[in-house]
């Protein structure tokens, strides 16, 4: 029992809580970690243990004797006395009705319309697109609903009311969960949710409601998409089961291509510019083409260093959500042959002591190095 949280800490509540500073706090955490209602991966131990807390603290000699002796007291778990009885709370009455007809549609019974599910598919644009937006077209094979039976599955579109659930789609169930009596709703077991049954499946669907058909679908990329965008196509997605409610939608996830130069950081445009000594130390002009199609200057200033950056002003990508476009960012690098001829090194060799760093720059630059070791 050591390794138990208080149970005040549990509920996030003081020692002096009243009965309504109580309830409140089970019904805000209750309805976080409600294991139908959470996407906490410990929800469902988080509200057992929400429960558990609450089951001792809300009754006065319960909590008389946790406050006396803890977890460890002479009765052992003060929770483990209630399971027999005698503590029985129903949580639709605590947390209120809404917290469960907000789960299934609409409360005690009643039929709901059911939405068939998205449909996921990808499409590729290289970089360029990305400047300008593009109206794009994909053939996909889709499901729609069958025209023969209207979605219902059945033959002739004739379905029968589910005896089970007698059309409503629901039950209603009562679970115990332990000193709890959960009263939850779910979807019929008989008819999968339907409300209906089928005697005589539809011939033309085998009963499934949809068939597959080849749809050329047309949608816009807009400019500045990022990898990953989602465009959502209304109602072009799942039919719904037995044709009661509406499609899904269709989700275009938004692949952006790799550029052989050009790397991207939001609506900036980030590549590497690989120079010559020479042209790093007397400065240079280097004219590339753009994804934009108009050409792109890149004016390196004399007396550069590799390591160096260069910002071209408004020549990235447009801004997803507002006017403009982002810059182009220029790395310069140093180029180093792979062989030098042996004119060449003469001539290096010559230049040698002009290149150099004076003594006191490489003091300087070893001073700088041993500080980044000592950092």
């Amino acid at each position: 029992m050591a390794d138990k949280r208080d149970y005040y800490e549990v509920l996030d509540v003081d020692r002096s809580a009243t009965e309504k500073d109580l309830k409140n706090a089970f019904r805000r955490l209750a309805r976080k970690y409600h294991p139908d209602r959470s996407d906490e991966p410990d929800a469902e131990e988080k509200f057992k243990e929400i429960q558990e807390a609450y089951a001792v603290l809300s009754d006065a000699d319960k909590r008389a004797q946790y406050d006396r002796f803890g977890h460890n007291g002479p009765a052992g778990n003060p929770f483990g006395g209630f399971s027999g009885g005698g503590f029985n709370i129903n949580l639709e009455d605590l947390l209120g009705g809404d917290f469960f007809s907000g789960f299934f549609g609409g409360g005690r019974g009643r039929s709901r319309e059911r939405r068939g599910s998205d449909i996921l598919v990808r499409h590729s644009i290289d970089m360029a697109t990305v400047i300008t937006g593009s109206e794009e077209s994909i053939e996909l094979d889709l499901p729609v609903e069958c025209d023969t039976c209207g979605g219902t599955g059945a033959k002739d579109g004739n379905t029968t009311k589910c005896v089970n659930c007698q059309g409503q789609g629901r039950v209603r169930v009562r679970q115990q969960i332990g000193p709890f009596v959960n009263e939850v709703v779910q979807d019929c077991r008989d008819c999968g949710g339907a409300g209906s049954t089928i005697e005589s499946p539809c011939d033309d669907c085998n009963g499934r409601g949809h068939r597959i058909e080849t749809k050329n679908i047309r949608f816009n990329v807009p400019p500045g998409a990022e990898h990953g965008t989602r465009l959502r196509l209304r109602g072009q997605g799942q039919p719904a089961e037995r044709g009661q409610g509406s499609a899904g939608d269709l989700l275009v996830e938004i692949e952006v291509l790799t550029h052989p130069w050009f790397e991207r950081n939001g609506s900036d445009l980030i590549m590497s510019l690989p120079l010559g000594y020479p042209d790093l130390v007397l400065g240079t002009k280097v004219t590339i083409d753009h994804i934009d199609g108009k050409p792109l200057d890149i004016v390196v200033p004399a007396r550069s260093s590799a390591g160096h950056t260069l910002e071209i002003r408004k020549r990235g990508l447009p801004h997803m959500r507002r006017s403009g476009r982002g810059d182009v960012v220029v790395l310069l690098k140093l180029h180093v042959p792979d062989k030098l001829s042996k004119a060449d090194k003469k001539q290096l060799e010559s230049m040698k002591s002009s290149l150099n760093p004076t003594d006191q720059e490489q003091r300087i630059l070893d001073d700088a190095a041993e500080r980044r070791a000592n950092d």
